[in-house]
Parts: C-alpha cells; sequence; structure tokens
C-alpha cells in the first residue's frame, strides 16, 4: 500500500502550468513534515524575499493517512513573512483526506497569478478559476460562496485566506473548512502575495485497503483505544477548554499581557462555562473518531426590531486564552464574539490576541495614543478588540501596519520590548516557567507543540539543564516522526512508536518500519537545516523581560537557568544543523 515513491503535484500561477512527479525517499522523510522540508530545503531561495513569486508554498501528508484514525492532519510549509526563513504549519479538516484521495502526497505552488484565482483541484480536474468577485471577502463568506459554486463531492476541502492574508499581515492565517487553520507564521500572507484566494480540492478518488486480517484487526484496537478508554475521552468532553482553570490555579495562564498568571475571572470563560452557556455541537476532521472541534455560538442583533441571528465559531484553549485572558475579557460570549472577528478578517488567533495585549498596555504605558490606534484599548472591554481586529487585518495606518508585521516590530519602533510576549512568535498561552520559555522562542516553529516543555515544566522537575535538554531533544524527535506520518498530536499516547510500526508493517512499509527510529532523526536534523539555510541562529533569539518577572505556582522565573539552557538549546540546535562548533 505504501509507494517506494512521492506523488507530487506542481502548479505555477504565472505560466498557468502544472505537472506531476515521482520523488523518491519515502524511507527517508516518511512524508509530512518530513517531506516538507526536503521540498522547500530543494526548491525554496534564500537570496529572495518572503513573497517573491519563486519562492514555495507546499502542502504535505503522510504514509499513514486514510489508513488510519486521527491521521487526520497536512503539513503547510513556505518562508515566513515574520522571519523570512521555513516555517511550518499543521492544519485538519478534510485538508488531508483531500490531498490522499486525489492520490498525492504533496501539493507545490509556485508563482503568482495576475489576477486574483481559486486552484481548483481534483484526481480530473486541474484549473484556476477567477476570484476577482471573492477579493476582499472575509474567509467565511469566502468559504460559502466557493461550496455553493464547486458542486463537487467526495473528501472536499476548501482553504482560503481572508483580508490579513491579502494585505500580506505576517498574522494572515489560512482558514481549512472553516473550524480548522494554517494558523501561525504567515501561510495566509503567502497566499496573498500570490494572489491566490482559495484552494479547493475534490477528493474523488478510491484507495485500496490492505487483504487479510492484520490491517483490520490492528485499525479495530487503535479505533478502540481513541473512542473507548480514557486516552481521549478529554478532548471530547469539555475540550482542551479544561485546561483554563488548571493553569489558572497554577499560576500558569496568562492574563493581561502577562501581568498576572491567576485571575478570579476564570469562572466566566472556563471550559465548563463555555459548555454551559455557549456549546452548540461537537465536530471532527475527516478520519477522526473523537470530535474535539467545540462550536459555540454568538448571536448577533441584526434588526431594530429585536431580530437575531446566530454564528457557530469554534473555541479551544489557545483562542479562549488569547482573546479571553489575555485582554482581560471574562465573559464567554464576548470572547466568542472577538474570535468570531478574527475568524472572518482571516488572522491567526493567538498572534492577533496577544499583539492586542501588547498595544493595550502601550496605551497605558502613553508608547502610543488613541490618535495612532485609531480606536481606545481597555482591558476587560471587548467594544475596542473587536474594531480593532479588521484594523490589525487591514493594516489601515503605520501602527496597524507594523503591529502586523510582528508584536516585536512594533515593541522595536514605539517601545515596550520589555512587555512584548513574543517567545519567537506571539506566545502560546503556557505560562510555565523556564523550559517552556526556551522551548517555544528557539523552537522550529515557535509552537507549544514543537515539544511538551509546558508539562515539564508542570511537573516541577529540578532546574537541570542537561535533563531539560534531553527531554526536549528527545520529545521533538518523537513529534517529528508523529507529524511526518501525519497524526494529529492529541492522539501521540496512542500512536506508540511500536504502533507506528505495526501500521506501516501491515501497509507494506516493514523496510520503514525497521528505520523509524533512524528516520525520525534525519528529519529532525534536516527541518533545521531548513530553517538555518534561510539564516536562521538561536543564539541571536532573546527572550523578554516581561517573563522574568512571572510568577507561577514554583516562584518568580530563574533568570541563570533559563538563560543556561537557552545557551544549550541553541547549541544542540546549531549541532542538528550540521553547523556545530
Amino acid at each position: 500500500m505504501i509507494s517506494p515513491t512521492f506523488r507530487i503535484l506542481e502548479v505555477n500561477l504565472s505560466s498557468g502550468r502544472s505537472a506531476i512527479r515521482s520523488m523518491p525517499g519515502v524511507e527517508t522523510c516518511l512524508g509530512g513534515s518530513g517531506l516538507a522540508a526536503r521540498l522547500h530545503l530543494d526548491l525554496a531561495k534564500p537570496h529572495l524575499a518572503w513573497d517573491d513569486p519563486a519562492q514555495p508554498l507546499i502542502f504535505a501528508i503522510g504514509p499513514l493517512t486514510g489508513f488510519f484514525p486521527l491521521m487526520s492532519k497536512s503539513v503547510c510549509a513556505f518562508t515566513s513573512p515574520l522571519h523570512s526563513q521555513y516555517a511550518e504549519s499543521h492544519a485538519g479538516g478534510r485538508s488531508a483526506l483531500a490531498l490522499r484521495f486525489t492520490g498525492l502526497d504533496a501539493l507545490i505552488v509556485t508563482g503568482r497569478s495576475e489576477r486574483p484565482v481559486v486552484l481548483h483541484l481534483g484526481c480530473n480536474v486541474i484549473e484556476l478559476l477567477d476570484a476577482g468577485y471573492l477579493w476582499g471577502k472575509d474567509a467565511l463568506t469566502t468559504g460559502k460562496l466557493l461550496r455553493s459554486i464547486l458542486k463537487g463531492s467526495g473528501h472536499r476541502t476548501i482553504i482560503r485566506i481572508g483580508p490579513a492574508g491579502e494585505n500580506k499581515s505576517a498574522m494572515a492565517c489560512i482558514n481549512v473548512d472553516t473550524y480548522r487553520h494554517f494558523g501561525r507564521l504567515g501561510g495566509g500572507a503567502v497566499m496573498g502575495a500570490k494572489n491566490l484566494k482559495a484552494i479547493a480540492i475534490e477528493g474523488n478518488g478510491s484507495q485500496d485497503l490492505p487483504a487479510g486480517k492484520d490491517y483490520s484487526a490492528l485499525y479495530a484496537d487503535i479505533f478502540r483505544k481513541l473512542t473507548d478508554t480514557d486516552m481521549m475521552r478529554k478532548y471530547h468532553n469539555l475540550g482542551t477548554a479544561s485546561n483554563l482553570e488548571a493553569l489558572n490555579e497554577l499560576k500558569a495562564l496568562p492574563w493581561r499581557n502577562l501581568q498576572a498568571t491567576s485571575d478570579p475571572g476564570i469562572t466566566g470563560i472556563s471550559g465548563q462555562r463555555f459548555a454551559d452557556d455557549t456549546l452548540l455541537r461537537n465536530a471532527a476532521c475527516s478520519g477522526c473518531p473523537v470530535g474535539c472541534i467545540h462550536i459555540g455560538f454568538v448571536r448577533e442583533k441584526f434588526h431594530a426590531d429585536n431580530q437575531y441571528l446566530y454564528r457557530q465559531v469554534g473555541y479551544d484553549y489557545e483562542p479562549i486564552f488569547a482573546t479571553g485572558s489575555m485582554l482581560g475579557l471574562t465573559k464567554a460570549p464576548e470572547v466568542l464574539t472577538v474570535m468570531d472577528e478574527v475568524e472572518k478578517v482571516g488572522l491567526d488567533v493567538m498572534s492577533a490576541g496577544v499583539a492586542l495585549a501588547w498595544a493595550t498596555e502601550a496605551l497605558e504605558h502613553g508608547l502610543v495614543s488613541v490618535e495612532q490606534t485609531g480606536v481606545g484599548l481597555r482591558f476587560g472591554e471587548v467594544e475596542g478588540y473587536l474594531k480593532a481586529m479588521p484594523m490589525l487585518a487591514g493594516g489601515v495606518n503605520e501602527f496597524w501596519r507594523l503591529l502586523a508585521a510582528g508584536t516585536m516590530a512594533a515593541a522595536r519602533h514605539y517601545g515596550g520590548q520589555d512587555f512584548a510576549c513574543v517567545l519567537g512568535q506571539e506566545m502560546a498561552g503556557y505560562a510555565t516557567g523556564e523550559v517552556f520559555y526556551v522551548a517555544q522562542s528557539l523552537g522550529l516553529r515557535h509552537s507549544h507543540l514543537d515539544t511538551g516543555a509546558y508539562s515539564y515544566d508542570q511537573s516541577n522537575a529540578p532546574k537541570d539543564v542537561t535533563k531539560a535538554l534531553e527531554f526536549l531533544l528527545e520529545d521533538e524527535r518523537e513529534r517529528v516522526v508523529l507529524t511526518s506520518m501525519v497524526a494529529c498530536l492529541f492522539a501521540r499516547k496512542v500512536y506508540d512508536p511500536d504502533t507506528l510500526r505495526q501500521c506501516l508493517t501491515v501497509l507494506g512499509g516493514r523496510e520503514i518500519a525497521d528505520g523509524l527510529d533512524k528516520a525520525g532523526s534525519r528529519i529532525q536534523n534536516l527541518r533545521w537545516q531548513a530553517r538555518i539555510a534561510n539564516g536562521y541562529d538561536p543564539f541571536q533569539v532573546k527572550i523578554p523581560k516581561r517573563f522574568l518577572e512571572v510568577s507561577t505556582w514554583k516562584g518568580q522565573t530563574d533568570p541563570q537557568y533559563l538563560e543556561n539552557l537557552r545557551l544549550a538549546y541553541a547549541k544542540a540546535i546549531k549541532e542538528m544543523s550540521g553547523q556545530g562548533n
């Protein structure tokens, strides 16, 4: 079932031409993260700007996609507008199965269209459709219109951008099937720079399944673990929103631009509160039986005669942190209203929320004025944030253009670098301690999911640089294997290394299974090579002063431990990339 070669579609928007080619290397790259890094190293132009037409936009899936549950993610790779280096973002929805049932392991888009277009793909179709009527439309409206126009069947995914992507904001996300996103590091801006409003993929093909009992027995066992045990129950019930109360109790939840790590206002935005007051339904990515997507509702009055409509908004821990506690908002409906605005304009929710938190504090300190922002921002007051989101997405003046280039870019210009909550990119919602601050700051994707550093902090492990570094490197290697498969990381306890080897073996990939550990190490190094090739220097990454001021259940941040670990991890990154001393 597992082919010895990758099947890759390349589309050039400048010429309008496309080609399918085969590429060896499944046993070394696996797919997903490994394949994306390999393709980016081969095709990216380090000497050119991030938005040059020659720069590739890459989507890749893994060898287990479509064969096992929760192998439901795609990897999007590009040169980031935030730092002009290699970037990865991961998303679910129907994107992975759409590519699989189109017969592709990867899609590469290069060039720039002269006019806005939609790239429409299927087993028997590759076409560029005029999208002038969609340009300027928000991400939700774009999806709705394309669903009504493209009446395809099968595993269809609609990947699109909003105004933030059209304006090439470094915080622009790519919306995937409404409730999922390639969120971080500005992938939406890359689509905008290519005049690519959307990609619609109709997975209307088929694939054979292995004969015999081994595959069906293994599938049934994995399915049982995902649905009949406690391993995944948390994600379906309250979902990751249940983390809010736990982190608040630990004094590890960022409040009001990380001026505090705990607040009694948590009762208004807890996972239970969202479930009790706003939850409409659960949904799932294609190929997932868990249903971790929690969809709440917001009401909007649209007529003076008390007539209302409601909209559905997906929520989980990170969006609630970013548009709730980070902005001092403590009412679940208000938080969902801000999230809804973020969705429409096509911003990454974590970057947008953290950026507005910095802007609010900058206003408090008098570093910027309301005349510059065009709107008053105050922690705990929702109206200003609702007005600010389209201004951030649109880059409507100098202040918003600078902020859209990244919170630290604005802080360098106006001041306030000490309280810019930036760990490589705008922080994720875990004020757990030194290991997490180092891990997100220096990590390849500057993501809280590069490693489980936040859980390491919460284990209250001793301040041992050697042990912390060993954890970061090993946990990253294990996760790289999963993101090359490409698995949802929620299922990492189910898909342990032995189970992954069994999955590969029943699909005819015994040689790949036997070399899985070596492949993980190679891919880990390959990804760092891709990042370093664009000029990344981990030794130059600094952690803002605000993180040294934070007190959690363990006490205040230890600056010496933080610095020693930062230097040790930077050295290890250089060594993994092949540029160590």
